[in-house]
């Protein structure tokens, strides 16, 4: 089972008030009803169509017609249609089906308006499993209108979502991992938000300690070169016969490199500090290479 339907199987078997089951159904038939004389209302979640099922007949007293079928090309999970028959005014106006955008008393206030939220996710939307790719949330709508008006609602708590149209409908997505855990407590998928959030956290300290990897693993490379090259101007000086241009400090510090050719100017300038018992900084030794860099440099230009 994906991870989108275990969170949609966790939010269709909450208890609910009555004025959040308008809510949720009001997106669940929006998204995924086929509304005429009769309303037809499909899903592949077992779960869902329990729940659907059960709130029309809680609300309407109406005991409606479920069938199942095979998916498609039989590939996948029995689809669930459930047909209404009665009250079908009632219910497109209950439910503000007629009108493109729902009417305020559908989201009247914060707990409606997260109803509203879920019933769109159990209709027409998904989230990645943090475990096997990037951290995707995302709805799919049939208007543009209506998409804008779901990034407006979701924005609202702070989703930072957007609006991308992807062939003929629209896709309103989240990407950020934060803010998909935010959604998900939003919707009170408590059981789903622990598994996003160790997971999250998990790849989090994983993709950090690669981090901290890879900086250490260039800052050694950076050292060694840094040291070869050190070690490569020293030569250049010595094989020219050139090591009494130099200063005594800074023929100390072309000694103790050739000594420790692999350590770093740190690690070096406290070596000379303590076998010679006289302070020398990081930055006064990478003055003193300084001096046998532009040496080394002056005998490459003579021999060239």
């Amino acid at each position: 089972m994906s991870f989108t339907s275990e969170v949609k199987n966790e939010v269709s078997k909450l208890n609910h008030e009555r004025l959040e089951m308008i809510a949720e159904l009001s997106a669940i038939l929006k998204n995924s009803a086929n509304i005429d004389k009769t309303i037809s209302i499909t899903t592949e979640n077992a779960s869902v169509a329990r729940y659907v099922f059960s709130s029309i007949k809680d609300l309407y007293n109406i005991s409606s017609k479920i069938s199942v079928r095979n998916g498609y090309n039989y590939t996948k999970n029995y689809i669930y249609v459930i047909e209404l028959t009665k009250k079908i005014d009632d219910i497109k106006k209950d439910l503000s089906l007629d009108t493109n955008i729902p009417k305020n008393f559908i989201i009247d206030d914060d707990i409606t308006k997260r109803a509203y939220l879920r019933g769109l996710f159990i209709s027409c939307g998904s989230v990645n499993d943090p475990k096997k790719s990037r951290y995707h949330l995302e709805f799919f709508v049939d208007n543009f209108d209506y998409a804008n008006f779901i990034k407006d609602l979701l924005n609202e708590y702070y989703l930072n979502s957007k609006v991308l149209k992807r062939d003929n409908k629209y896709m309103i997505y989240v990407k950020e991992a934060e803010k998909i855990g935010d959604f998900l407590r939003m919707m009170n998928a408590i059981n789903a938000l622990f598994y996003f959030e160790d997971i999250r956290i998990y790849r989090d300290h994983k993709n950090m300690t690669n981090r901290l990897n890879n900086c250490e693993q260039a800052n050694v490379d950076k050292v060694i070169a840094t040291a070869t090259n050190q070690v490569n101007d020293i030569n250049i000086i010595k094989e020219a016969g050139g090591l009494d241009l130099l200063s005594d400090k800074d023929k100390v510090a072309a000694m103790y490199r050739l000594k420790y050719p692999e350590s770093s100017l740190l690690e070096l300038s406290e070596i000379i500090s303590m076998e010679t018992n006289e302070t020398l900084t990081k930055s006064g030794l990478y003055h003193r290479f300084n001096r046998i860099k532009a040496l080394a440099s002056k005998i490459k230009e003579k021999q060239i």
